[in-house]
């Protein structure tokens, strides 16, 4: 029935593209607040407005880049040349981003400001072509799967380098100067991205060229909105963005102040949620050669609820081994939905094309970043918002208010996200048998329509509305 399967190599190529996203996403969702405050220097309040701002952007750029990439097509490919030529202006704005200029509190603020707008433009331009790339490579969804296990299992190596390497090296680079220590630390991670970026372009190819649907902006939205599937895998991205990016953001305060740690510590801490991440990566794989994935997706969301709320009440400051186990719980749990998610996404898309008669490919993974950079937005801004009610204070011992609101943030608040996030699930329904049945009648239409029985593999086609 499936006409495409990918080697090993181009299943790595494609982790490779995720593992260089993932130097931007791991250090926003795990380091940047925690730069922003305690190493740049900006207070907790103004970093909330900066999140919400660069979000709002994002509004403009994410649907833009989505219908560029569904209207242009190039001899690289509709998706691929983006890494080819993008691949350095990427590095180069994540290197601006955690450099800390020489300036008056207004001038790093605006500096902020800049390059974190730079990057996440960068970010975009890169990101929505790589996401829909899954898309052109095969047909089938159990190698989309396997393909999206390999790209989360490379993210997460991204997210454990970041998050070890970036605070040793950081401090070991920066005795005297730990701002400095920063910028060259991640400056070697943009360099990694980079390489990475283009590595991925000459290790994948696009096989599958399908019609894309050509309608102006508006009806193409009214299609995503009509495709039920896809608006439920947009709450789902949001509500479990905001859930993983508050508890990742407040996990190095957490190792720091909650535990009274040291650099070490910090990154021993947020490694620890890595490992568990990446153990998670395979662990999903296999059970999803037994187990259903959607009913995976659902219950492991709730358990992590149950989780959060077992390490917020059975661990305290001095319960280092007890907070490291439970973490490591939580954080293998909450990531054992993520191949799952992303292969969904590709099927969300054809699940709108055999009911409404219209592919709408680009935008719908431009309204999933979207979707995933609001939620981030969302998230830093309740981390400010929230470091400032409990009455943070950088570089300082820390009131006993204070460290139950860290202990908040890192469990109860983010597992309250995470709930609703599994029980949304409830409501998609496009499991490996319905997405085979689909499969089923899409190809006997085929055979049906217009005597077309020996149409090519890469022949465009349209299915009636249902």
């Amino acid at each position: 029935m499936y006409k495409f399967k990918l080697s090993v190599l181009e299943k790595v190529g494609f982790g490779a593209g995720d593992m260089a996203v993932n130097v931007v996403i791991s250090s926003m969702m795990l380091i940047i607040t925690f730069f922003y405050t305690d190493i740049f220097g900006l207070k907790a309040s103004d970093l909330a407005m900066l999140f919400i701002v660069v979000r709002l952007i994002d509004a403009v750029t994410d649907p833009i880049m989505g219908m560029i990439t569904d209207k242009v097509n190039t001899r690289w490919g509709r998706y691929r040349p983006y890494m080819l030529f993008l691949s350095i202006p990427f590095g180069i704005s994540v290197f601006l981003t955690f450099s800390t200029p020489d300036l008056d509190y207004n001038g790093k603020l605006a500096y902020a400001y800049a390059t974190y707008i730079f990057v996440t433009v960068m970010f975009t331009a890169v990101t929505i072509p790589y996401i829909s790339l899954i898309s052109v490579l095969t047909d089938d969804p159990k190698e989309k799967l396997s393909a999206n296990g390999y790209r989360l299992f490379f993210a997460k190596i991204a997210a454990f380098l970041v998050t070890i390497i970036v605070p040793l090296l950081s401090e070991q680079w920066g005795s005297e100067n730990i701002q400095l220590g920063y910028q060259y630390a991640m400056g070697l991670m943009a360099l990694m991205g980079t390489l990475l970026f283009l590595f991925c372009y000459f290790t994948t190819t696009e096989r599958i060229d399908y019609v894309i649907d050509k309608k102006p902006f508006t009806q193409q939205l009214k299609s995503l909105i009509n495709n039920d599937q896809w608006v439920i895998l947009c709450l789902v991205c949001i509500t479990g963005t905001v859930g993983y990016t508050v508890r990742g953001s407040v996990a190095a305060y957490y190792a720091k102040y909650y535990l009274g740690g040291d650099a070490a510590m910090i990154s021993a801490f947020l490694a620890t949620g890595v490992v568990a991440a990446i153990l998670a990566m395979v662990a999903s794989t296999w059970i999803t050669k037994y187990y259903c994935k959607v009913k995976l997706f659902r219950y492991s969301q709730i358990a992590v609820m149950i989780v959060s709320a077992i390490l917020y009440f059975s661990v305290g400051q001095s319960d280092f081994v007890l907070a490291f186990i439970l973490y490591f719980l939580l954080s293998f749990i909450v990531d054992l939905h993520a191949p799952v998610f992303w292969s969904a996404i590709a099927e969300a898309v054809d699940y709108g094309e055999f009911k409404l008669g219209q592919r709408v490919s680009g935008l719908s993974f431009g309204g999933i970043s979207f979707c995933q950079k609001f939620g981030m937005g969302i998230a830093g801004a309740i981390v400010g918002w929230l470091l400032t009610f409990f009455d943070y204070v950088p570089n300082q011992t820390q009131s006993g208010f204070t460290l139950t609101g860290i202990a908040l943030m890192l469990t109860l608040i983010p597992g309250i996200f995470h709930l609703i996030m599994g029980l949304l699930m409830f409501r998609y329904k496009v499991t490996d048998s319905y997405y085979n049945t689909m499969i089923r009648q899409r190809g006997q239409y085929k055979d049906m329509h217009d005597g077309r029985d020996n149409v090519s593999d890469k022949t465009p086609l349209s299915f009636p509305a249902k």
